[in-house]
């Protein structure tokens, strides 16, 4: 009887017992954000986007000629270190849980690492943005203090949509650093890949379009780097934007889809 019983309030206590609720994916983003900052290369990598904008603007105000003094030049300026840091730190943000070999836990604590990957995904592309917001903002204040000490014309030639061309343009940059990270899952290995994509495939290609027709009018088409290149001078046409979604789903959605089921599946040791 007093078995009986015993038994009887167990069943009680496991059918009350609450389900724990999952853990909101804010807090996984914000852990995610924050692992970006915890090491000391994460922490430099992201103050050198700073670092590296206010040099830039330095140089323009220094070099450049006065009647080149205009806020485009600044952007331009900035915009060139922006597209090597940002896919930098999108691969880093991947590779670390496989070359600090901190998966494990993160994938404990968080089973789905669909969500970790989400959280990854937003980070970077919120850094992404807010980078370039602030890459801008350092060459507005270069621009004003260039012009003041040249003695010239205050030029705000640069628009809200040149803006969100530029934007645009290094964001993809960054995604495709974040698919080669969930693709290879290997630090070295993916900044060199990339390097490769970005560097010597466009050199190639650029080579092959100046010297074969039927590639040049094919290069739109299959070549994204070009076309995501050709955003940062804005004003992209219908059949400019189609260019765009064929060669990113070919170059960015596809290998990032193949990246994506590997590493659900894979195992992490």
């Amino acid at each position: 009887m007093t078995t009986l019983t015993l038994e009887h309030e167990h069943e009680a206590v496991r059918t009350e017992r609450a389900v724990p609720a999952p853990i909101p994916f804010s807090r996984i983003v914000s852990v995610e954000l924050r692992k970006s900052f915890d090491t000391r290369s994460g922490f430099w990598l992201l103050a050198s986007i700073a670092i590296t904008s206010v040099l830039a603007t330095g140089a323009v105000i220094l070099w450049a000629p006065q009647d080149e003094l205009t806020y485009a030049t600044f952007g331009a300026a900035i915009g060139f270190p922006m597209a090597v840091i940002l896919p930098m730190i999108a691969i880093l943000s991947v590779t670390s849980e496989w070359s600090q070999r901190s998966g494990l836990t993160s994938f404990t604590l968080v089973p789905h690492r669909g969500r970790v990957i989400s959280a990854k995904a937003t980070v970077a592309i919120s850094t992404a943005v807010v980078s370039m917001v602030l890459a801008f903002a350092i060459g507005a204040v270069g621009n004003l203090v260039g012009t003041t000490i040249a003695g010239t014309d205050l030029v705000w030639d640069m628009g809200l949509d040149d803006f969100l061309y530029i934007v645009g343009a290094n964001t993809l940059g960054m995604l495709m650093g974040f698919m080669l990270g969930v693709l290879i899952r290997n630090s070295a290995g993916a900044i060199v890949a990339y390097f490769v994509y970005s560097l010597v495939l466009s050199s190639l290609s650029e080579v092959l379009a100046a010297s074969q027709s039927w590639w040049s009018d094919l290069r739109p088409w299959a070549d994204f780097n070009y076309t995501q290149n050709l955003l940062f001078e804005g004003g992209f046409t219908g059949e400019q934007w189609a260019n765009l979604a064929v060669s990113g789903a070919l170059w960015l959605v596809a290998p990032l889809a193949v990246g994506l089921a590997l590493l659900l599946r894979s195992e992490v040791k």
